[in-house]
Parts: C-alpha cells; structure tokens; sequence
C-alpha cells in the first residue's frame, strides 16, 4: 500500500465500473483523486465514499477539460496521473452503424482522451512530470464483429498514446494505454453475450485486474515505461485454444 501516495489522480468516467475500481484502488493506495464523470449522483457517493473529489465533466467539452484540471490543480497543487478511462460502446457494423453513431463514439472515446491529455500535460510539466494512462481495449487490437466504431475508437486511442509518448517524453510525461478484454462491468455484458467461448484463462476478468495494472504505470515503479501497450485480456489475443 501507498504506491501513489502525495500523487494527484483525475479518473474519468470513474462513477462505476472499471473507473470506479480504479478510483478505491487508488485512493487505497494514498493518491489524492478527482473523480470525473458525468453522473453526478454515483460519482459524488465514491467520491464521499473514499475521501475523493468529485467533479461533473463531459470529456468532450475542451472548456470542461481545463476548468477540471484548474480545479485538481488548485485543490491539490499538482495534477500528476490522468486516467482517461470514459468511454462508450454501440453496436454496429458496416452497414448498419450510423454515421450520427460513429461520431459519438469517436468523439467521446477518441476526441476525449486527445482533449484529456492535451489539457493536463502543462500541468505535469509545471509539476515536474507525469503518467498518462489510456484504457483503451483489445478491440484496439483485433477485429470485432459489429463493433466498427468503438474497434476505430480504441486503435486511435492505441496510436494517439504511442504518439503523445514521443511528444512528452522530453516533459518526463510517461504515456501508456491498458487494453481490457472482456472484463466483468454493466457496459461489457453485451459484449460478453456476442462473444462464444471464454479466453484462454478460462474466465470473464475483474475490474480489479485492470485496476492493478493501472497503478502500476501510474506509480514510480514503471518510471521506465512510456509508449506501451498493456494487455489485460485472459490470453484473448494471443488466439483461441
């Protein structure tokens, strides 16, 4: 315990599932976290719950972003970890997913963390450095079936990371993405129905799983690692057996 403590977290989309998680493990772990949502109801409980701040943010809203980190930033004086964890799904395919759909799905999964790193990087460098972390998904990965917009929304996400590490690592900002697989949350239930078998590992993952890997790339212990995918997926993509 205490791998993040006197670190300043914002967690988006933390209100519940994978977010959520991440939110008590972090606070467990003595980070001081805003938790970023548009739920305002759940959010202000977790918040309440483990000693957090809550702070409403629509993660496509550019003006959001910055009054969110001026906020972090005046109530803790550094922000040092964003999680961009918000995120959405809808299915659909070629020729049945709408544009009007596409759209928000990339704005929000993809438009989203671009605005989110784009909006905390001068504060990590005022703060002498930071990690950047992206959920993205193994449909960042892999093909899915009637999942066009959110598999384009995740492998953007996977090549703004690689990117953006390039770009801030002169800043000592680290940036890595964290590729879920299917993982036992309300948002992946559909997704679960759609998929036959079960990975190599033999079950469905935990949010807690996810949160782990989290912390550690938020933590100093991955003090050497920037640019890199991470792949939390019961061996899904390393193929069926």
């Amino acid at each position: 315990m205490g791998r993040l403590r006197g670190k300043s977290a914002i967690i988006t989309g933390a209100a519940s599932g994978m977010g959520a998680e991440e939110a008590r493990v972090f606070a467990a772990e003595g980070a001081r976290v805003t938790i970023a949502d548009v739920d305002d109801g759940a959010g202000e409980r977790l918040a309440k719950e483990i000693g957090a701040r809550f702070h409403h943010l629509d993660v496509t809203d550019a003006a959001g972003w910055e009054a969110l980190v001026t906020s972090a930033e005046n109530a803790y004086g550094t922000v040092d970890v964003l999680v961009n964890n918000a995120g959405i799904v809808v299915w659909g395919g070629v020729t049945d997913l709408t544009e009007v759909d596409l759209r928000r799905v990339l704005d929000v999964n993809t438009i989203g963390v671009f605005l989110g790193m784009r909006a905390v990087a001068p504060a990590m460098e005022r703060a002498g450095g930071g990690s950047i972390i992206n959920i993205g998904s193994t449909s960042g990965l892999v093909g899915g079936p009637k999942a066009l917009g959110y598999s384009a929304s995740k492998w953007a996400v996977r090549g703004m990371t690689k990117a953006a590490a390039l770009d801030l690592a002169p800043k000592n900002i680290r940036v890595n993405a964290v590729h879920p697989g299917l993982i036992r949350t309300p948002m992946s239930g559909a997704a679960a129905d759609r998929t036959s078998g079960t990975p190599p590992l033999g079950r469905i993952g935990t949010p807690a799983e996810v949160a782990a890997v989290v912390v550690h790339l938020a933590s100093d212990d991955s003090g050497y690692t920037t640019g890199a995918d991470h792949v939390v997926d019961g061996g899904r993509t390393a193929g069926w057996t």
